[in-house]
């Protein structure tokens, strides 16, 4: 069904009845901003899911009564993100975690020598993946309450046989439902590319903390390093569309033939 654009001056909000509407608020935004809302909110429906080709800039246009030129500033922006993927010839596609190019695009932890996209993939072992009640910075961070249910994966992942992450990721239980151990062990590609395909969940952005740390007991035995050996860790919350958070993750980074790459534009 054709959606029209969202107008600078409609408000989300209507008063109640025999109530008197409050006073408008400073909301603008251009035009190609709306229709990039618009689009995300598709795809956000799964009316477009990771993988599919969208309607050309023509149909767009034609769908939300705007111009082409407003249309292409939209996808230009998206495209940007790493929301659509432009193939010149055949159009433009909901971008995927599935795809070569992007498997490693939240993994900025890279060999000494070469790249992320050379290296060979990385040997996983799922330690647990259990479901249980959340503790209050979880809940906080995956926008929770305490105790709700949620997913803890905890993993180990490897390069040529070398541990090198310690992860501990926790998910919330109900997009996850039927999450196990034996799926994650069984699945050889991207964990990102196995929420989309099997829970319907696309990681689109993240915001990572960073320190350096030394590694307690535990840690050290499953990295095969010495207590107190320095570490990275990354702490990351990671957000679906909407901006709704998904995934609240620590990793625990060796360092010693590696290192944290982030490209600023």
């Amino acid at each position: 069904m054709s959606q029209p654009p969202l107008s600078p001056n409609e408000s989300d909000t209507l008063a109640p009845a025999g109530e008197a509407m409050p006073a408008p608020t400073p909301a603008f935004s251009p035009l190609y901003q709306q229709i990039k809302s618009l689009i995300l909110r598709s795809m956000q429906a799964g009316e477009w899911k990771p993988g599919d080709m969208i309607p050309s800039e023509l149909e767009l246009a034609a769908r939300y009564k705007v111009s082409q030129g407003t249309v292409r500033k939209a996808i230009d922006e998206l495209a940007t993100d790493n929301l659509v993927v432009r193939r010149q010839g055949k159009g433009t596609f909901v971008a995927t975690h599935a795809e070569q190019h992007v498997q490693y695009r939240f993994l900025r932890v890279q060999p000494d020598e070469g790249n992320a996209d050379t290296q060979d993939p990385a040997q996983r072992r799922i330690i647990e993946c259990r479901r249980l009640r959340a503790p209050a910075e979880v809940a906080r961070q995956l926008g929770l309450r305490t105790g709700d249910a949620v997913l803890l994966v905890k993993r180990v992942l490897a390069f040529a046989g070398q541990p090198a992450i310690l992860e501990e990721v926790w998910l919330p239980g109900g997009p996850f439902k039927g999450l196990s151990a034996e799926t994650l062990s069984e699945d050889k590609g991207p964990m990102y590319a196995l929420f989309e395909t099997e829970f319907g969940v696309r990681m689109v952005r993240a915001v990572e903390k960073i320190k350096a740390v030394g590694a307690d007991a535990g840690t050290a035995d499953w990295l095969q390093v010495t207590p107190g050996h320095p570490l990275l860790s990354v702490e990351r919350l990671s957000y679906t569309y909407n901006d709704t958070p998904m995934e609240f993750r620590r990793g625990l980074y060796r360092t010693d033939s590696r290192h944290y790459l982030n490209e600023l534009n």
